[in-house]
């Protein structure tokens, strides 16, 4: 299956310019919303904050913990961390419009001792072995150039016990191989694996599985909330965009939702670097 890989200069361009909207639209998140089915009425942002919810509590994050969230996006899942578990959480993305939305985010929040940003590639991130009780990996490895190294990098930064949150999407059995390499062509990504490959990944690179969920149908399935969710600050949209980039916005999360929630999933799944 071919695959378009993007480097971490060009994906820090497409998030660099993508950053305004999406924070108009989801408030500082850049993953996707959690609803308990159709009738759910929550808010798209507050949906999108269970996700956060989901995986600290599948890393049992305590007051003093050092977490790395490794592509932080716009800042807020690293608040919300900080300020429910009481950790120190240091986030790191390619893009420096994140990391100026994030860092005026925190300081705006009086966060700013407790939580930190800065540019960094998770590839080769630029902290000492160890340095981390925990790390975030909420929708970024499915971008990752060069996964395998990823991997190891988290392993390496990781303390001995220390775990890894993988919140990301996943392909299901169901899935047609058309289909998923028309899911990959038009977003670019890298690295759209099933459950069980996800598993293997991290298993191969040293980590033992600790908890996994797929909640693909609470997740993706709800497409249309998504849409309505973009309806709803149209308004907003069109008055500091334009009307073109309103449609360019709809248009986009239609084609992203039209395939359906039985051949893309979504995992929230923790892992652990043994102690010893």
């Amino acid at each position: 299956m071919a695959k378009t890989v993007i480097g971490p200069d060009e994906m820090g361009r497409r998030y660099d310019e993508s950053a305004s909207m999406t924070d108009l639209l989801n408030e500082g998140q850049v993953h996707l919303s959690y609803w308990y089915g159709e009738e759910d009425t929550t808010p798209l942002r507050e949906a999108s904050r269970r996700i956060t919810r989901k995986v600290a509590d599948a890393l049992n994050l305590r007051a003093g913990d050092r977490v790395l969230d490794a592509g932080c996006g716009l800042g807020l899942p690293a608040l919300d961390v900080a300020e429910a578990t009481g950790a120190q959480v240091t986030g790191v993305t390619v893009s420096q419009a994140e990391v100026d939305a994030a860092t005026a985010r925190a300081a705006a929040a009086g966060m700013q001792e407790r939580v930190r940003y800065q540019r960094a590639d998770y590839m080769a991130l630029p902290f000492a072995d160890a340095s981390f009780d925990a790390v975030l990996a909420m929708e970024s490895l499915i971008h990752a150039p060069d996964l395998d190294r990823v991997l190891r990098e988290f392993h390496r930064v990781l303390r001995p016990g220390g775990r890894v949150g993988l919140v990301d999407y996943t392909v299901e059995s169901e899935a047609s191989a058309r289909e998923v390499e028309e899911f990959f062509a038009a977003l670019g990504l890298t690295n759209l694996l099933t459950l069980p490959g996800w598993i293997e990944k991290f298993t191969a690179a040293g980590f033992a599985v600790e908890e996994y969920t797929q909640c693909g149908p609470r997740v993706f399935g709800m497409g249309p909330k998504y849409i309505e969710a973009a309806r709803g600050v149209r308004e907003s949209v069109v008055a500091r965009f334009g009307d073109e980039a309103y449609q360019g916005l709809e248009g986009g999360l239609s084609g992203f939702f039209e395939i359906s929630a039985d051949r893309i999933g979504y995992a929230v799944a923790a892992f652990g670097k043994p102690r010893a």
